[in-house]
């Protein structure tokens, strides 16, 4: 299982750096439409902050297997204590059967769950979670969104990460590892961008399809982390099986001698018995 899970970790790791330049610099577009003059007003629902917060949804994402070591623990702690202290309810859209299962056994406000995701996905495998978050989004189901998943930094260190997605905030990227690939400055209208056909056709196009990378992104973070974490949890079960193999081996020599040892007393003992008695 350590040598399959480096398999898959190598794979997964390859695709999660691949994709992160273009994720991040796609982020910082968006936020730099969000910081647009007059963009709340007229350009795009999905950029539109509510006057108050009553329902913020959670897109969670863990895996659908265990044998990860605390991957699956260390991410719904995180969203839970993040759940806690917002102050108002929290709807959850699950991405794995480890997060949906736990919180459909303590009381979570499911509103819809998708595991079974393919062991490398691709955008369009993603295409329903993204295109769920944003119907809900724009029905008025939640005033916000927020993604709950883990970060992949190294193969020892996975980040469990709680950032926003909806509405599109100017501002600093929340992600440690993608923020190297976004200037660290604040984002400001620098001007008026020309649209052409005009901002509602462009953004009706872009703003999805940009919010749905992140998803993408997010979830293959997520998976690098999770074979990351199996892999190591592997590598430890086989070293400490190898330990309780050799103590467990050197205690049987102890017993197997221990009794060799009490079977020749034994017979020493019968041996000088009987001379005692011949003599």
């Amino acid at each position: 299982m350590q040598m399959v899970a480096a398999s898959k970790m190598r794979r997964a790791q390859e695709q999660v750096l691949a994709t992160r330049p273009y994720a991040a610099k796609a982020w910082e577009l968006l936020t730099h439409l969000a910081a647009q003059r007059g963009s709340h007003r007229e350009m795009h629902p999905l950029l539109v902050h509510r006057p108050s917060i009553r329902t913020t949804g959670i897109v969670l994402i863990t895996a659908d297997r265990g044998l990860c070591g605390a991957y699956n623990a260390n991410i719904i702690r995180g969203a839970l204590q993040f759940m806690q202290g917002l102050g108002h309810p929290a709807r959850l859209i699950t991405v794995g059967r480890r997060g949906r299962d736990f919180m459909l056994r303590h009381g979570g406000d499911l509103m819809a769950e998708f595991s079974d995701l393919p062991p490398r996905p691709a955008l369009l495998d993603i295409t329903p979670i993204a295109r769920t978050v944003i119907d809900d989004f724009l029905r008025d189901d939640y005033d916000e969104v927020y993604l709950a998943y883990t970060e992949f930094v190294n193969t020892l260190t996975q980040r469990p990460t709680i950032r926003r997605l909806l509405p599109i905030t100017p501002g600093r990227v929340e992600s440690s590892v993608m923020g190297k690939y976004i200037p660290d400055s604040p984002v400001k209208a620098m001007g008026d961008y020309i649209y052409e056909p005009d901002p509602h056709t462009i953004l009706d196009a872009v703003l999805p399809r940009f919010t749905e990378l992140q998803i993408y992104q997010a979830i293959l973070e997520a998976l690098a982390s999770e074979h990351s974490a199996r892999m190591v949890a592997m590598r430890n079960a086989s070293e400490n099986a190898k330990e309780l193999i050799g103590a467990l081996t050197l205690n049987y020599y102890r017993a197997r001698q221990e009794a060799i040892t009490k079977e020749m007393l034994d017979i020493a003992g019968g041996a000088e018995a009987l001379v005692s008695v011949r003599a």
